[in-house]
């Protein structure tokens, strides 16, 4: 099957059964119950004969355990030994703002025009789209579908307002791209099934854009999988199986769901990137229809583990603009097979050219302290991701190196309940 760009897609049936989806693989997480997993079953297939290697890798004693409470040092200054004979004829140079740029903006509702307008004012805060992208360019924008369309409406309301990341959003965004020079718009994902794009409003927005859809599960266009590396100092994968698409874009986009996660304590931007890499290869066993690999075998390997591979996937991915959907929502896990999982209403939209800060915004909009670390909330079964990729110099996720335009925190700000059990 092939879409109106003559791109291969993937239908719904040919994507459940390479999944090899079965009730154990939900149950193994800890994150889905019996019954739910039972929803999404359908006829295993083989396993690929080849898939990335990763060994496990032990909490470092040198990550942070709590709030950092470290300050700047001020550099030391060597002062004239004599005054100046001549008085400087012009102003003084203002010392440039080297601070993360992330933008705060109210939208109280999915209006076409009110989320293009705030999309837009968000975009102008942070500097424009001109460092991102240039005539022509080909522009992949990651989107966070998960759970599948089998939890369309359950949790207190469309998934689109819930649970997945809403497509005004991006179509608002794409308009952007397209008015600033984009060649082509690819929207990525690997979807649980082909009707994710559809029910959930992309294959509309794809035509409106005059944009593509990939599922991530699949090499198409490409005839294979490229193996992406992750660089110097890996966690714990050296490198990923990626749709060839996503090395070969001008400028990568995360457009997430502002949320909590049972395991990964927040998931925005940079945890949104756990959805670019194919099921098939990152399953513990073919009965797991989610990347059981990813979380290791066990609970406690989990609290280690699954951070690690988040900052491995910025590493191999870097994203270049993040924009996270706050407009509505939900808290207490991300999606409705989370018991303490109710719906919210934000009304924001959060972006930046930095991932690490966006994202420390978007947790300080929702209530936390985006420097906490395990046990601390929201990050109460495992390691923050945030501080990992602070300590590699991906970004801070301190607000005080964050510059904020627009909207202030405190006047978005609305407390969510985290994963508690």
């Amino acid at each position: 099957m092939s879409n109106e760009k003559g791109r291969k897609v993937v239908s719904r049936r040919s994507f459940l059964r390479g999944l090899g989806v079965a009730a154990a693989g939900l149950a193994v997480a800890g994150c889905c119950p019996k019954e739910v997993a039972d929803k999404l079953a359908s006829a295993a297939t083989a396993e690929p004969t080849s898939a990335p290697t990763a060994t496990p890798v032990p909490r470092p004693t040198n990550v942070p355990t709590g709030v950092p409470t470290d300050t700047p040092t001020a550099a030391t200054t060597v002062m004239p030994t004599s005054t100046p004979t001549a008085t400087p004829t012009g102003a003084p140079t203002a010392t440039p703002d080297v601070r993360a740029r992330v933008a705060i903006a109210r939208a109280t509702s999915y209006d076409r025009a009110l989320v293009r307008g705030q999309v837009e004012v968000l975009l102008d805060g942070i500097g424009g789209l001109s460092d991102v992208v240039r005539p022509g360019d080909r522009i992949a924008i990651k989107v966070n579908l998960t759970g599948g369309t089998a939890f369309e409406g359950q949790g207190g309301g469309p998934a689109v307002e819930t649970f997945v990341t809403h497509p005004e959003v991006v179509r608002a965004l794409g308009e952007l791209l397209r008015d600033a020079g984009a060649g082509e718009i690819l929207i990525v994902e690997s979807v649980y099934e082909w009707d994710s794009y559809r029910l959930w409003g992309y294959e509309e927005v794809a035509a409106a854009l005059g944009a593509s859809l990939i599922d991530l599960n699949s090499p198409h266009p490409y005839a294979d999988f490229a193996a992406t590396p992750v660089g110097g100092g890996a966690f714990v994968y050296d490198n990923f199986v990626f749709n060839h698409v996503l090395e070969e874009v001008d400028a990568f986009i995360s457009v997430a769901k502002m949320k909590c996660h049972w395991n990964a304590g927040v998931t925005l931007s940079i945890k949104n990137l756990v959805g670019l890499v194919p099921v098939a290869y990152y399953r513990l066993g073919e009965g797991h229809i989610y990347r059981s690999a990813l979380h290791g075998a066990t609970e406690e390997e989990t609290k280690t583990r699954l951070p690690r591979v988040i900052t491995d996937l910025v590493r191999a991915r870097p994203i270049d603009l993040a924009l996270i959907d706050g407009i509505r929502t939900a808290e207490g896990g991300e999606g409705p097979w989370i018991g303490r999982f109710h719906p919210v209403q934000p009304g924001v939209l959060i972006a930046g050219k930095n991932a690490v800060a966006t994202d420390a915004v978007a947790a300080a909009a929702m209530g936390f302290d985006p420097t906490a670390d395990y046990p601390a909330a929201p990050f109460l079964r495992g390691d923050s991701h945030l501080n990992l990729a602070r300590g590699l110099g991906l970004g801070t996720n301190r607000l005080g190196g964050i510059a904020v335009v627009g909207t202030a925190i405190t006047e978005v700000q609305q407390a969510f309940s985290p994963c508690w059990e």
